[in-house]
Parts: C-alpha cells; sequence; structure tokens
C-alpha cells in the first residue's frame, strides 16, 4: 500500500463515515482529518466519527479541529462557547488564559483529537480588520502575543494535544480575506522582522507544527507564488533560517486564495516541493483521491522528507480519553465557567456578540 496518502490532511462530508467515504479513505489512507460544524451533531455522534475514521487507518491518523475561543470554536455546537483570545488579553489575566488551555485539550482529548489548530500568532494591529482575524489574536504587539499565545500554547500541550501556530509568516495586516482571495501584503522584511517574524521566531521551538497563510510578501518571495506554497517562505526562511524542526502544513487549499489563481495538480506539487509536509484539503472531499494521485509526480526526495516529518510528528500523538457523558459534561461546565469569569456572570449562557459579523464561511 502506498504511503503517500500520509500527505493529505483532509475534511470530511457529514456527522458520519458513509461507505464510500470510508472506501476512499482505505484507499489513500491519508495522514489526518480535519473536523468543522458540518460534522457535528452530538458529544457521542462526534466521538463515533472519530473513531470511525481512525478504524479505516492503518496509521493512527492526526484528528485535528479549530477550537480557539469565540466564534472559531466547533464543538460551541455541542457544548459552551469558550471566551475568544481578544477578549482574555482584554483581561489581562494569565491564569485564565491557562485555564483556557488546559480545559481545550482535557476537552478536545474526550472525542480523539490529538491536534488543535492554534494559537493563532497574528499580532491584531487593528481589532476591526476586516481579514478573518476579528477576536482571535492573543496581542496587540509582539510581547502580549508572546505573553498571552505562549501561556495558551503550554497549557494546551502539557494535556498531551498538539499545537500549531498560525498563520506564518503573519497575516493580520492582509488587507482581505484569503478565503475569498488572495492577499498582498506589502511591508517591508525589516517591518516583518520587527514584527511578524519576531513572534513566529520566539515559538519556533515551543509549537508542535506551523500552518502556512495564504498571502503574497513581495519581500520574503520575489516569484509570483503565494506564501504557502513558496518555497523561500517555508524552506528558507521558516526551515532554515528560524529553525522550525516540527510539522509544516498549508492552510486550506480550497480558499479562493489559491483556487482562483492554481490548478489543484500545481497546488499539490508545489505545496510539497516548497516544504510542506501536509496539504489540506478542508472541503471538496471529492477531491483528495485526485490530490492523491498527484503526489506521484512529485520528486520523491521531496515526499521523503514530508513523509519523515509527518511520522516523527504522529510519533508524539497520545491516545484518546475513555469517552465518558458525565465527565465530558463536567469539561464542558468549566468551559462556562471560564467564560463567566472572564466576561461577567451575566455573558456565561450568551454568545459573543462577534457571531453577528462572522463571516459567511468557517475560518481557521
Amino acid at each position: 500500500m502506498s504511503t503517500l496518502g500520509q500527505l493529505l490532511l483532509t475534511g470530511v462530508p457529514g456527522p458520519r463515515l458513509d461507505p464510500e467515504t470510508a472506501a476512499t479513505f482505505r484507499r489513500i489512507q491519508p495522514g489526518g482529518f480535519i473536523l468543522f460544524g458540518r460534522n457535528i451533531e452530538s458529544p457521542l455522534q462526534l466521538r463515533t466519527l472519530i473513531d470511525d475514521l481512525r478504524s479505516v487507518c492503518s496509521v493512527e491518523p492526526i484528528v485535528t479541529i479549530d477550537q480557539e475561543g469565540g466564534r472559531v470554536s466547533r464543538l460551541k455546537l455541542i457544548g459552551n462557547e469558550p471566551p475568544n483570545a481578544n477578549q482574555l488579553r482584554d483581561r489581562n489575566d494569565l491564569e485564565l488564559i491557562t485555564r483556557h488551555g488546559r480545559i481545550t485539550g482535557e476537552l478536545l482529548r474526550m472525542f480523539g483529537f490529538n491536534l488543535d489548530l492554534c494559537p493563532v500568532l497574528d499580532i491584531s494591529f487593528d481589532d476591526e480588520a476586516d481579514n478573518s482575524l476579528r477576536g482571535r489574536c492573543y496581542g496587540n504587539d509582539v510581547a502580549q502575543v508572546n505573553r498571552n499565545a505562549g501561556a495558551f500554547n503550554d497549557a494546551l500541550r502539557a494535556t498531551g494535544i498538539l499545537s500549531c501556530g498560525k498563520h506564518f509568516p503573519g497575516y493580520s495586516r492582509a488587507p482581505l480575506d484569503a478565503h475569498h482571495e488572495l492577499p498582498v501584503i506589502a511591508l517591508s522584511r525589516e517591518e516583518l522582522e520587527a514584527h511578524e517574524l519576531a513572534v513566529f521566531r520566539h515559538f519556533s521551538g515551543s509549537v508542535d507544527s506551523m500552518m502556512i497563510g495564504h498571502a503574497m510578501y513581495p519581500s520574503l518571495e520575489t516569484e509570483n507564488v503565494p506564501s504557502s506554497l513558496s518555497k523561500r517562505v517555508i524552506t528558507d526562511l521558516l526551515r532554515g533560517e528560524l529553525g522550525f524542526e516540527g510539522l509544516v502544513m498549508t492552510d486550506d487549499l480550497d480558499m479562493g486564495a489559491i483556487l482562483n489563481h492554481h490548478g489543484l495538480e500545481e497546488t499539490i506539487r508545489l505545496a510539497i516541493t516548497a516544504g510542506n509536509d501536509l496539504a489540506m484539503i478542508c472541503h471538496r472531499v471529492a477531491c483528495v483521491e485526485e490530490a492523491y494521485g498527484f503526489l506521484n509526480k512529485v520528486p520523491r526526495a521531496y515526499l521523503d522528507r514530508a513523509l519523515a516529518s509527518v511520522a516523527r510528528f504522529k510519533a508524539r500523538m497520545v491516545p484518546a480519553d475513555a469517552w465518558d457523558e458525565a465527565e465530558f459534561r463536567r469539561r464542558d461546565g468549566e468551559v462556562r465557567q471560564l467564560r463567566s469569569d472572564t466576561l461577567g456572570a451575566e455573558f456565561a449562557d450568551l454568545r459573543s456578540p462577534e457571531d453577528g459579523k462572522r463571516s459567511p464561511v468557517e475560518v481557521y
């Protein structure tokens, strides 16, 4: 059986693993799965889905989700919504952030997740910027992000859940949302070094994986190539200059920033040869088998490098906790208490006001 499917992180069509999709996953043997709101109906259903996904894999899969806080909290569909990063930032209490990391990790282990796609390491230069990051940033400067995101990251990892820094090399000054189109971030290398890259350099030894955002950075890449498909950004900068040795993944290759400019075959080739270990396809699940075929056209040396990185990452994953509905309810109750302690008791059972501004697509 080919191992190339290990380089794909795929979405799942719905809340249950249908026979056709199960057969596809058995053939491809994807490296991992990313779940969204469309996959979540109830606590037991979610745990069953993850157990079923694991059962079709001969190699233990990465199972991941975006469980940040606020509007980017997939589990709020079956439980309480945690405070978001901005709200925790504004309280300026590391104990609350540390609790958030611990509670998040313990909750994810109940379902069988082994990777959380956070913390967001972007700096919020404008809390109202319309680029999908509203409410998701832990600070307005380098020191604040390092302090707050660091507390969350350490607490999350202490539970056994692996972490992911995003969105390298720094996305918050994007003038538009990459879910729809490719932004150009026309900052000098000096500006990036002083702010965005200073944060990612700080975390290069303490997050387990990095997600590469979709944007054009003329000061980092002279060709017409987005950061997520750029060898200069991933291999030369992230791997070389910053010394990052963990897992590297693209952001969702189903975003308009990529779909509007590149075909699938070119995207897969560029993603792996640039230095990514995982190519993420979140929504066009029917295209995963096609992407798997295109991996055969990537030079073997790049494939072997990526496969070795995925294997090293998987060696650090921990098993799920035993399922217990009452224990899930207890852990979910801690989320509610954290929300109350952060925002006040009167907001314990309310959704964040920002939900009214949420994007028509799920952000990550």
